[in-house]
């Protein structure tokens, strides 16, 4: 009873993410920083005091790792944020859920072999990806970008779980995560600057707003799924996971008044009824980590 409690607090944490993100007036770029600055913040103390040692014994391959983990963090949360502002959450949060696909994809280049229900979910997926890609399409190019800022969201997603899982064989978690999130602040702080998107400035609210996305999706939603992961099959988790796509879609309904074109849920639907089949019947270990929400 505790687990599946844990499980819906988690699902309704990361589907919150999205809707609130795309409800915000704070541009795109600077959500993404903000997120990763104050969960840096929360993790510094920690860090800093029980792990110093650990911090200063970082160097050459495993500070390399860690980094490069942080950059893929950067994309994916400079991606996708902007996808939110471009196309439907729907859409959004649904295309980038194919981190899992990407890593399949990623250990079939390294001669790994997948059963034919393995393949039969990914061509579903991909299948449902061009179903929503073209119903966005024929609403505006500006969705259709949006879905491939999405993509390309996902496969960071994924380069991040990947390289992460090496990291964190040498590294603790708490160390990993604070130099993670620092390091992919500081490169959305670059971003924005780059962009010329403001990073300061914004009324009471959106101050607010950025501290529950935070608290939500950052902080609440990551962590009660990586407790998860350490008690529970990651089968349940990964499907678990993929109820955010459903639940952001109800609270963009409910929040911003979103509501995809018939065409579009049948997308979705596909997409995920091929990730639960890549899910339940891949038999090569799942990602210890919880993927960015």
């Amino acid at each position: 009873m505790r687990t599946l409690l844990l499980m819906a607090v988690g699902v309704v944490a990361v589907s919150l993410s999205g809707p609130l993100m795309a409800y915000a007036v704070v541009p795109p770029l600077a959500i993404a920083f903000w997120r990763n600055a104050l969960a840096t913040a929360v993790l510094a103390p920690g860090a800093v005091v029980r792990r110093r040692d650990e911090l200063r014994e970082m160097r050459g391959r495993r500070l390399g790792l860690v980094l490069l983990s942080g950059l893929m963090l950067a994309i994916h949360f400079g991606t996708w944020v902007t996808s939110l502002f471009l196309t439907s959450v729907s859409s959004a949060t649904a295309i980038v859920c194919l981190q899992l696909a990407w890593i399949v994809l990623w250990q079939m280049t390294r001669g790994e072999r997948f059963g034919g229900r393995v393949l039969t979910g990914l061509a579903l997926a991909f299948a449902g990806v061009l179903v929503v890609s073209g119903v966005d399409f024929t609403l505006s190019t500006r969705a259709l970008v949006g879905d491939l800022l999405a993509l390309v969201g996902g496969m960071a997603a994924a380069a991040y779980t990947v390289i992460g899982g090496h990291a964190r064989q040498h590294t603790s978690t708490t160390t990993y995560t604070f130099v993670c999130y620092g390091s992919c602040a500081a490169l959305l702080a670059v971003a924005c600057l780059v962009a010329g998107q403001d990073l300061a400035g914004y009324p009471a609210s959106q101050w607010a707003l950025l501290v529950a996305v935070t608290a939500t999706a950052q902080l609440m939603g990551h962590s009660v799924f990586n407790h998860l992961l350490a008690t529970t099959s990651p089968v349940y988790v990964s499907l678990a996971l993929l109820l955010e796509v459903p639940g952001a879609s109800l609270l963009a309904a409910l929040i911003l008044g979103q509501q995809p074109p018939a065409a579009a849920l049948v997308g979705l639907a596909v997409m995920v009824a091929g990730m639960a089949l890549v899910i339940v019947s891949n038999r090569t270990p799942l990602p210890e980590e919880a993927p960015p929400a």
